[in-house]
């Protein structure tokens, strides 16, 4: 049997280089700076988080199997709390939150939930 934290880690690295790539296109077809507004640090920093959030609540399976959607709304929490310490002091530096700093780590953000929550469905299901 196939380990899905192994495919699901796969998968979010490839999934977000591929919209980290699209994101780009889009900034260069708009003339924006491409590397401004901590987009890079921004898609490291969600890819690292999805994959500690799926691995953990993978380790935890069939210790709290019940709490495991609980334990995925405190992996949110702590994606919000990360995005409040390191990314809003700089975005809302100069009093204004741009759509492209907004972007920078909304895009992201809504691409990892998706997948985790997805994934997260799929294996649950499978272990039911």
């Amino acid at each position: 049997m196939r380990n899905p934290f192994s495919i699901f880690a796969i998968k979010a690295i490839v999934l977000l280089t591929v919209v980290f790539g699209i994101h780009l296109l889009v900034l260069n077809t708009l003339k924006l700076p491409l590397f401004e507004n901590r987009i890079v640090l921004s898609y490291s920093i969600n890819l690292i988080l999805i994959i500690i959030v799926f691995g953990g609540l993978y380790l935890l399976r069939e210790k709290y199997k019940e709490q495991l959607g609980f334990l995925f709304l405190i992996g949110s929490f702590l994606k919000f709390a990360v995005f409040f310490i390191v990314f809003y002091p700089f975005y809302k530096s100069d009093n204004t939150i741009t759509r492209a700093e907004f972007a920078s780590f909304f895009v992201p953000y809504v691409i990892g939930l998706i997948l985790e929550t997805v994934s997260l469905s799929k294996w649950l299901n499978k272990l039911e």
